[in-house]
């Protein structure tokens, strides 16, 4: 009996730590949850995601956790029905390469996804329903995001004096 104390503490620790993983971002800029309010992203802050997101490195990274994450998905013999942090990462990768200055944060939660937070145009926000219902396990989309164009910077340094 005692054997199995620090068995069953542990697996206790090990679930209460996977239920509270954060929703995946687009951006570090993204909003840290799917009930956030968002302010549209300024232009340099657009500008260094859209970088981001359409650098090299970056479409590798995401092209190379997508493919994992299939291969081990086709491993276990292909089941539509996902891990939610494996939908997240998926429908993550997808927007971030496909709406590049996009600053989005994905929920998932038994194949229903929550995408919130900005787009630049509205064509970007209407298309985030198609590319994540293109991710194996996504059951429904929901998209609580909005249209925001970067916004200018507030200078307040080049204002003159009054």
């Amino acid at each position: 009996m005692n054997k199995f104390i620090p068995l069953i503490i542990s697996s206790v620790i090990a679930i209460g730590a996977v239920g509270c993983e954060p929703p995946s971002r687009t951006s570090a800029d993204a909003p840290s949850g799917t009930n956030e309010n968002v302010n549209p992203p300024t232009q340099d802050t657009a500008q260094k995601t859209q970088e981001d997101a359409t650098s090299q490195v970056r479409k590798d990274q995401i092209e190379s956790d997508i493919r994992s994450r299939e291969q081990r998905n086709n491993a276990t013999g292909g089941d539509t029905d996902r891990a939610d942090a494996d939908l997240e990462s998926e429908v993550r990768g997808k927007l971030e390469a496909n709406l590049p200055a996009s600053q989005l944060t994905i929920d998932a939660e038994e194949g229903a996804v929550t995408v919130a937070g900005t787009v630049p145009t509205q064509e970007q926000l209407n298309k985030i329903p198609t590319l994540a219902q293109e991710i194996k396990g996504v059951k429904s989309v929901k998209v609580d995001a909005k249209v925001a164009p970067a916004q200018p910077e507030s200078n307040t340094d080049t204002q003159p004096a009054q």
